[in-house]
């Protein structure tokens, strides 16, 4: 195996500067950084990382913690997160806190035992543990998807923080389906504590109020941000004479046990109940009807996750900032809308103009 010293000799410079072009520590000529390049091209050497981080005191590793890595949600900001991580040269350590305070706060410990320079956290309903280890060690932090600094908490946010909007997609969802002749619209929502959960309810009742609907708080009901949660609340929503006859779910995962809640009583959607969910999936576009959505910019949201903490690394006392990412209201069919007609192909190449999208 190639050694240093080696790619050294090859490009005829010292070992010194073979560090300061690989580890980036000090500007070295044009020429004698490509000299030292092809050398280590040539003889396919591999820095040792390990021997790396000893003398820069830099492991150049981002710690993300992250609950649900199974749900397609936090899977497309995983892989928005990794690929901006790679982009700026980190790999990433990861973790799943499963959406518990004490088991978040020994994954976050064994992150930072591990010299992670920084970390991306989507934190629990209860993170006051979490909080009180990350301020107290000074680690670098970033939050994701769920606000540990609410709007209104009386001063700026104390953490950095990147999510999607909640509120007013929520009331978009709501609207739609008052506009459709709906009245008694429920709402199936995600874990209390979560600032996600507190903002689409809150999105839930301004759309109520903008369509002149009253709130009605048998119509809201909690499904824990999961599946099986979401299809004992929906159930309980389903008793004859005080049924819905629209809902909307607060996540994916909640979406899949309504509809598993609809199918167990014989209620099909939207002729019994209409539906519309927010977050978008892969799949939303194959079921039968189609799913009418609120898309979140995961892989955004994991992307520029990534970049707010090297913005915090390179300027530790820089303002704490919330960043929020818009949502795209994705119209299909579970709302009780009708299929949009696709217009015909003309089969002339020369009259063909390049296709408009249908945003479903």
């Amino acid at each position: 195996m190639a050694t240093m010293a080696d790619v050294a000799r090859s490009a005829g410079v010292s070992v010194a500067t073979v560090s300061h072009v690989l580890n980036g520590t000090r500007p070295v000529l044009p020429h004698t950084r490509r000299a030292v390049l092809d050398a280590v091209e040539e003889l396919g050497y591999t820095p040792n990382t390990l021997a790396r981080s000893l003398v820069t005191s830099r492991t150049r590793t981002i710690g993300l913690a992250v609950s649900a890595l199974s749900n397609p949600y936090f899977t497309e900001i995983l892989q928005g997160v990794e690929a901006a991580a790679l982009e700026h040269g980190y790999s990433l350590l990861i973790a799943d806190p499963h959406d518990d305070p004490q088991h978040e706060r020994k994954v976050v410990q064994l992150l930072h035992e591990r010299r992670v320079e920084g970390m991306i956290v989507a934190p629990s309903a209860r993170p006051r543990e979490l909080l009180a280890y990350l301020g107290r060690h000074r680690v670098p932090a970033v939050f994701l998807d769920r606000l540990v600094d609410p709007p209104g908490n009386g001063g700026g946010p104390r953490f950095d923080q990147v999510c999607a909007q909640s509120t007013e997609p929520t009331a978009r969802l709501v609207t739609h389906l008052a506009g459709l002749g709906h009245r008694r619209i429920g709402l199936v929502a995600g874990r209390p504590g979560l600032s996600t959960t507190a903002e689409r309810i809150t999105g839930y009742r301004h759309g109520l109020a903008a369509a002149g609907l009253p709130y009605d708080e048998r119509l809201l009901v909690h499904g824990d941000s999961e599946s099986a949660g979401a299809q004992r609340a929906t159930a309980g929503l389903l008793a004859p004479g005080s049924r819905p006859t629209a809902l909307v779910t607060a996540n994916n995962a909640m979406t899949i046990g309504a509809l598993r809640a609809l199918r167990e009583r014989g209620l099909s959607v939207p002729r019994d109940l209409a539906l519309c969910c927010f977050d978008d999936f892969a799949w939303a576009d194959l079921f039968s009807p189609r799913l009418t959505a609120i898309a979140q910019p995961s892989r955004d949201i994991g992307a520029r996750a990534v970049r707010v903490l090297l913005d915090r690394l390179a300027e530790p006392d820089r303002p704490a900032r919330t960043e929020r990412l818009p949502c795209a209201f994705v119209h299909r069919t579970s709302c009780g809308c009708p299929e949009e007609p696709r217009p015909p192909e003309d089969p002339s190449p020369s009259a063909r103009e390049p296709e408009e999208r249908n945003p479903s």
